[in-house]
């Protein structure tokens, strides 16, 4: 290791030199996050975030060393073992730097921040996420994965540290105003998407035009042969096709919705479904699905299950009802802790190797399977020579009707051997060595799934999914809640057998809960729901609201380690926090006659409104509650003894704009309820009733004539 800059660490024979200046002290070992355990014994000197290692860097005037990212990432584990496990490497890095780890998922705020830098410098972004701050935390540098020595005209990990080294040390000044720059850039990314509009109180119009275009824009990009978006690698993009399957609804646009059939049909024939144990992989390597990243995520197979349930209640397509089943089956089974949190992921690797636990050899299948073995390969594309890198990844490539047909087979039969044959490679799959388990309960995913499950019951009426949502709730609002009525963003078991809440609460912690609160009262119609989701809203709008922009930040003001607060209003993998409380603040508004809250979602879509119309696609989420405000609330009255049956009956509709609210007797509790008697179903818009009916028949008539 030559050094390009005199830090006098190693001599010239690579010995070093006064190592007991820095020895490791590695401040890891007390945390609870998997990721920031899997580094505990580097021999890097890593702190967690916090004020001990922000302290020391001014104190030492030293640049900080901010390494991102989390426990299921692949290259995140390449580089630890290539670079902070090397003995030289993090003794360079202990003497010159303060080095801070991070989890993602622990600190989205910061990731949000940082990886913005990262974007702003390089172009493009990604995890590991190596930024290198000023001491009082802005950010100057940014990269992702360096490898140990100099690739593919990529720089080595040293010779980065080399870098940044000298010119923090003889170029501070560059070094400062490149800080500044790269903030204000920063600031205006999310200032760029915001218009000046929003302080205007007339309401902006829209017209049945604007949506279509919306419509037409995202699907420029639709790929017509394996379905999704665009090439690879490739995500769900799941926000895109639920305002695809929304707009269908409202404006009969049947490509629209053909296309978001076909694309989740393709996802669950292909590689990014896992056949066997059910659930879903991050993304696909490839275009048509084959080949996933295999690490599982929460927040996928949340998001996935709830648009599965839409296209269920559509169709009524058996497809859709079994991979719901088998998806759900998968998080009981291995995302579910005891005390009914859910967890956040599966690891890609297990033994080391992306994969390993999911693929298959021609050989294994013959030997589990006998002689069901011949019709199992030709179904799910098994070969001796495999489909991806000499194994077999198992996909479906005809639909099952399609296999029985060319196969002269009885279909009955056919689902019955193969329910058997899955069985039993699922059984022989648990034997291998499992790929790690992120631990962490993080609330927001765990409200996105808590609602996957309420939407999962709405459409398959199985009453243990509701019981496992409500059991989910009840943890978070027991474990999860600040004394003053807020939440952490995280839960973690300790060494000690004890859960541990941390991390103060995001905005997409908020929302998401809000959200599961009013999904679970439209089913089960105890207003405590209602109640507890309105409490939540009001600590966003006293701590997270930006009167300027009329948006919410990220970071409650309550939050003091940030360089800056941003706010969440893209969609990621999942919908744009900000977008999600503009539909709280209007179901909301409605269901308690606020108006504070209905004028608050209003200037929040005015204020995004150019943007979407613009370019829909990293904004889908936004795009189908602006929908859903063009077309009306559909707010549903159901007063009487079969009140509840009569709800549910309707929930199994696919009513993408409706406010359900059920009571058995006349009460005062709601404004809906009032002055109404009981034994009939009410359907208002904007406070303004059309006739009482008495079926659902009905009140599905006068839905359908609102379109």
């Amino acid at each position: 290791m030559e050094l390009l800059y005199g830090c006098p660490l190693f001599n010239k024979n690579g010995v070093l030199v006064d190592s007991y200046k820095y020895l490791n002290m590695n401040h890891l070992q007390y945390e609870s996050s998997p990721y920031l355990l899997q580094h505990a014994h580097n021999p890097v000197d890593w702190y967690p975030w916090g004020a001990e290692a922000l302290e020391r860097a001014k104190k030492e005037n030293k640049p900080i060393l901010v390494s991102i990212g989390y426990s299921t990432c692949h290259w995140c584990h390449v580089m630890e073992r290539e670079s902070f496990e090397d003995e030289r490497v993090a003794s360079f890095m202990n003497a010159y730097f303060i080095n801070i780890k991070i989890d993602r998922e622990e600190r989205p705020d910061l990731d949000e921040i940082y990886m913005a830098a990262c974007q702003i410098i390089n172009g493009n972004g990604g995890w590991p996420l190596n930024c290198f701050l000023t001491p009082d935390l802005k950010p100057f540098f940014a990269g992702t994965y360096y490898p140990p020595e100099p690739r593919h005209g990529r720089k080595s990990w040293i010779e980065v540290l080399q870098f940044i080294l000298y010119n923090f040390q003889e170029a501070r000044d560059k070094v400062e105003q490149q800080a500044e720059r790269i903030l204000e850039r920063i600031e205006a990314g999310d200032k760029q998407f915001v218009s000046s509009l929003a302080d205007d109180e007339e309401a902006m119009s829209l017209s049945k035009d604007d949506f279509k275009q919306m419509a037409s824009l995202i699907a420029q990009n639709f790929d017509k042969v394996h379905g999704g978006f665009g090439v690879a690698p490739k995500f769900p993009n799941v926000m895109q096709l639920e305002f695809l399957l929304d707009h269908d609804y409202f404006f009969t646009d049947e490509e629209k919705a053909g296309h978001v059939h076909f694309s989740i049909q393709k996802m669950i024939h292909g590689g990014i479904y896992d056949q066997i144990g059910g659930g879903f992989a991050r993304y696909s390597t490839d275009q048509e699905w084959l080949a996933p990243h295999f690490e599982k995520m929460l927040y996928d197979n949340a998001v996935l299950v709830g648009l599965m349930s839409n296209l269920y209640k559509q169709s009524k397509a058996s497809i859709y009802r079994d991979t719901i089943r088998e998806t759900l089956e998968f998080i009981n089974r291995e995302l579910t802790a005891a005390n009914g949190g859910f967890y956040s992921a599966l690891d890609a690797d297990s033994e080391g190797v992306e994969g390993k636990f999911y693929v298959w050899s021609e050989e294994e299948i013959d030997e589990v399977l006998g002689d069901d073995a011949p019709w199992f390969k030709a179904f799910y594309d098994v070969s001796k020579k495999g489909n991806w890198e000499g194994v077999s990844i198992l996909r479906r490539k005809q639909s099952i009707d399609d296999f029985v047909e060319k196969n002269h087979l009885d279909k009955e039969i056919f689902l019955q051997n193969l329910a058997t044959a899955k069985t039993k490679l699922l059984q022989h799959r648990e034997q291998r060595i499992r790929p790690g388990l992120d631990d962490k309960i993080q609330l927001s995913w765990n409200a996105l799934m808590a609602t996957a499950f309420i939407k999962a019951f709405e459409a398959l009426g199985e009453k243990e999914y509701l019981e496992t949502a409500r059991r989910n709730i009840e943890f978070i609002l027991a474990e999860m809640r600040q004394p003053d009525g807020g939440v952490f963003h995280t839960y973690s078991m300790g060494g000690n057998g004890k859960g541990r809440a941390k991390n103060i609460g995001f905005l997409e912690d908020y929302a998401y809960l809000a959200k599961a609160l009013i999904d679970m009262y439209e089913v089960t119609f105890d207003s405590r729901w209602l109640d507890t989701a309105k409490g939540l809203v009001d600590i966003v709008i006293e701590d997270f609201y930006d009167k300027e922009s009329k948006l919410f930040f990220f970071t409650s003001v309550k939050q003091k380690d940030v360089v800056l607060r941003s706010k969440n209003i893209y969609d990621s993998t999942m919908p744009s926090g900000n977008a999600v409380m503009a539909l709280n603040l209007m179901k909301l508004g409605f269901a308690f006659e606020n108006d504070e809250y209905t004028a608050k979602a209003d200037l929040m879509l005015k204020s995004v409104q150019n943007s979407v119309l613009k370019m829909p696609a990293p904004f889908g989420y936004w795009a189908k509650v602006l929908q859903i405000q063009f077309q009306g609330i559909n707010e549903i009255a159901i007063i009487g003894e079969n009140a509840f049956q009569q709800a549910h009956k309707i929930k199994q509709q696919f009513l993408p704009n409706a406010l359900i609210m059920a009571s058995m007797t006349p009460n005062d509790s709601f404004p809906l309820f009032r002055n109404r008697p009981a034994g009939f179903l009410y359907l208002c818009r904007n406070y303004t009733c059309e006739k009482p009916v008495k079926t659902v028949e009905e009140l599905l008539q006068l839905v359908s004539a609102s379109r």
